[in-house]
């Protein structure tokens, strides 16, 4: 069954649009609550700090207690607090309200089962096919408030309880928390283990969430790293299910080079199960030879951290993830979690007394390349027969010492192209020639 309103990672689009709207959040929630046939159970909701999280929430809400189910709201909370409260309450299902790293004009809901795992393409189609008709929305203006709980502590104390108390006292860490869900979360994780902590990005209004700050904006982050002469950088997007971090050097990692110190760290002390590390096809080659040569192996999947965590589970891993900085440890957390990534990585620091610039050179990239087009429409790719002439001539002429990878945005208009070669000239030669074939197939705003 093909899903109309899901895409990679829940349903997002601008807020007052055709989705994303009060309407839709409460058809939604009465939709999923049918779904779930929970009747009475309850359903922890979190949202990041955009000004149409509260009122998608009220929607959301009537919607689900017009199935039956019982919401209570968490505030203000990253993706990854969420999880674990849907797993610590037992709870019948967690929604968060986030658009994640887009602008502040959009908005989105995604769900978790429990468990905290997220949903399947097919469970996501059975919730479409469970919604009612637009006529039949449940009432949701005035609707009575949502009781709140707090389950932000309790996820800091549950992630700093990996390192000793005070493990990060002379530490100073610069954190940018993208005016998005970890302003209060990740600052506050930090100083409760000694830490002192300079915080960018941490002024959140509504309107600037991702403003040229954040994950996606980590220039800011590095050029304060080294004013401040830190030991390192931690930047979240808005709703804090991934990081980049940045070493002493004001050298930003992907998490292509999180996923490697974390990893060979693993595999040293006989701690990855399956010896396994899972990434998506959007990953560095260089990270397969890395953790081939420690003896480990690399599973790849499709785009999305739900597919990655699939795959987790179907082999028996426990760390995998995306370069985008999607990280997932399930001796942490159930979900990506950026916090917990970065304490991962901070304890490696601090067990091992080396910089972050030293772990991260383990890792030897690819020279890799990427290039986002802008489209009016998302045309079927194998309709786009230029492009598809010119992928194949590509992958015919790099062989095993390089690839190249189309696909469209899950949640954007944009058509995502990435090549990698032996040298940086091959690298944007290619990116050229495969943005050159989709103007043909495409328009390319």
């Amino acid at each position: 069954m093909k899903r109309v309103y899901f895409g990679t990672d829940g349903v997002r689009g601008p807020y007052g649009g055709s989705v994303i709207n009060e309407n839709f959040a409460a058809r939604l929630g009465l939709a999923v609550a049918r779904w779930t046939g929970a009747g009475g159970g309850e359903v922890v909701i979190g949202r990041d700090t955009r000004a149409s999280g509260p009122a998608l929430e009220a929607a959301i809400a009537a919607g689900l207690r017009a199935g039956g189910l019982t919401p209570v709201s968490v505030g203000v909370a990253p993706t990854p607090a969420v999880a674990r409260a849907v797993v610590t309450r037992g709870a019948s299902l967690g929604v968060v309200i986030t658009a994640s790293h887009n602008p502040a004009a959009d908005n989105g809901i995604k769900f978790f089962a429990p468990g905290g795992r997220k949903l399947t393409d097919a469970e996501e189609a059975e919730i479409e096919a469970c919604l009612p008709a637009p006529e039949a929305t449940p009432v949701w203006a005035g609707a009575e408030a949502v009781p709140r709980i707090d389950a932000v502590a309790d996820y800091v104390a549950a992630l700093n309880g990996r390192l000793s108390a005070g493990a990060l006292r002379g530490w100073r860490i610069v954190a940018d928390t993208a005016h998005g869900a970890t302003c209060e979360s990740t600052p506050a994780a930090l100083r409760g283990l000694g830490a002192e902590v300079e915080v960018i990005g941490g002024a959140p209004d509504g309107l600037n969430i991702n403003a040229g700050v954040g994950s996606e904006h980590a220039e800011g982050l590095a050029a304060a790293v080294s004013a401040a002469g830190a030991k390192l950088g931690v930047a979240h997007d808005g709703d804090g299910d991934r990081c980049v971090l940045c070493d002493e050097t004001g050298f930003l990692l992907d998490g292509d080079e999180i996923l490697a110190i974390l990893a060979l760290d693993a595999l040293r002390r006989g701690a990855l199960p399956a010896r396994t590390l899972v990434v998506t096809v959007q990953s560095n080659l260089g990270l397969d030879a890395v953790v081939n040569a420690a003896g480990g192996k690399v599973e790849r999947t499709d785009v999305g951290d739900r597919h990655v965590l699939e795959r987790m589970r179907a082999v028996g891993a426990q760390l995998g993830g995306e370069s985008s900085g999607h990280i997932i440890d399930l001796s942490a957390s159930p979900t990506g979690d950026g916090l917990a990534a970065a304490l991962g990585v901070i304890a490696i620091m601090h067990a091992s007394g080396r910089p972050l610039s030293a772990l991260r050179g383990e890792l030897k990239k690819f020279p890799q390349g990427t290039k986002n087009l802008m489209v009016a429409a998302k045309r079927p790719l194998d309709e786009c027969f230029a492009l598809q002439r010119e992928i194949s001539g590509l992958e015919a002429e790099l062989g095993e010492a390089g690839r190249v990878m189309v696909r469209f945005s899950g949640t954007e208009p944009k058509l995502r192209l990435l090549a990698e070669a032996g040298t940086p000239e091959i690298v944007s030669a290619a990116l050229e020639r495969l943005a050159a074939a989709a103007r043909q197939d495409l328009d390319v705003r």
